[in-house]
């Protein structure tokens, strides 16, 4: 019997340097309490910059500081190398230093 693919979309291993692609790696987002909030609060527009992005920032961080899993946030965005938004509480400058 031959082998069939995987339907196109489907994980089955995750690239070197990321958590596998099972449930428990990744059900710390449930609980987030950005769940039900707009992703754009955490990520700027192409066009934004200076006190706007800031005040943005800020704004995400707030949200960030209430909640139960801000430390599986960052160490997720820390092993994977997020380059882009905010991610338990710290910016993009902040994860680069």
């Amino acid at each position: 019997m031959r082998r069939r693919k995987p339907p196109s979309g489907v994980v089955s291993k995750a690239p070197d340097g990321l958590p596998s692609p099972l449930l428990e790696n990744w059900e710390w987002q449930d609980r987030a309490a950005c769940a039900d909030v707009n992703p754009e609060l955490f990520f700027a527009a192409e066009s934004e910059r200076g006190p706007r992005k800031h005040a943005r920032e800020l704004l995400a961080q707030s949200l960030c500081g209430t909640c139960a899993v801000q430390r599986e946030c960052r160490d997720h965005a820390l092993m994977v190398g997020e380059t882009y938004g905010v991610w338990g509480g710290t910016t993009e400058e902040e994860r680069l230093a």
